[in-house]
């Protein structure tokens, strides 16, 4: 160790992670600039929505437009949670690994309510999107036997946000109704992904700490 280095920090080398976990984000930080910070995400996205739907449609086509939102939230909501993220998957790494986890998030919500339509594709590709989301997260993040906790932690913040949404939606209608259902889905979903940030690291933390306690 580098004698200019706290005697009670040790690091491994690669894992860009401190061992004992000192450099991972508060929960409450996290929760705070993933929520507020996707928020504003989602309202440009759903503005988009709002005052242009029918354009996109006719420009791009169902599946164009859509992958339009997707490139939309990724280019967006990876800036704003790349700042939660310490070590090797800072940005602008982390917008490889949010871009595909996103992705999966979208590709796993689209089908299942393309296939099934209503309610229940809405609810299925709320779990085939969370469970994807989270599996890419803990596996880029080297805590996949953490993966099913980060995909319950999405799918609870996903439906929170998306439903209340919804409600507000259909009570307020209208390009009004529209915004406010892209506010509640971007505050949810951006606190539900920094929290799962955050339990990701500080996971990996305590394990390289516990590795780095054993005798050699």
């Amino acid at each position: 160790m580098n004698r200019s280095e706290p005697a009670d920090v040790h690091t491994t080398e690669g894992s860009g992670l401190t061992a004992n976990g000192g450099e991972v984000l508060s929960l409450r930080r996290s929760l705070l600039t993933g929520g507020l910070g996707f928020c504003l995400a989602s309202l440009c996205v759903f503005s988009t929505v709002a005052f242009a739907e029918r354009w996109m449609y006719a420009r791009l086509g169902l599946y164009g437009a859509y992958l339009a939102w997707t490139a939309l939230f990724i280019l967006l909501g990876g800036g704003v949670l790349g700042s939660l993220v310490i070590g090797r998957w800072r940005l602008p790494r982390f917008y490889a690994l949010f871009g595909l986890a996103f992705f999966a998030y979208a590709a796993g919500w689209v089908g299942a309510y393309f296939i099934l339509r209503g309610a229940a594709g809405e609810w299925v590709g709320a779990v085939a999107g969370s469970v994807l989301m989270g599996s890419v997260l803990a596996a880029g993040l080297r805590v996949v036997r953490f993966a099913l906790n980060l995909s319950a932690v999405l799918f609870v913040a996903h439906s929170v946000g998306y439903f209340l949404g919804s409600a507000l939606n259909n009570f307020v209608g209208g390009r009004v109704g529209m915004l406010l259902w892209g506010a509640s889905y971007g505050l949810c979903l951006g606190a539900g992904l920094g929290a799962a940030l955050h339990l990701a690291q500080a996971r990996r933390a305590a394990i390289l700490t516990s590795e780095c306690g054993r005798p050699s």
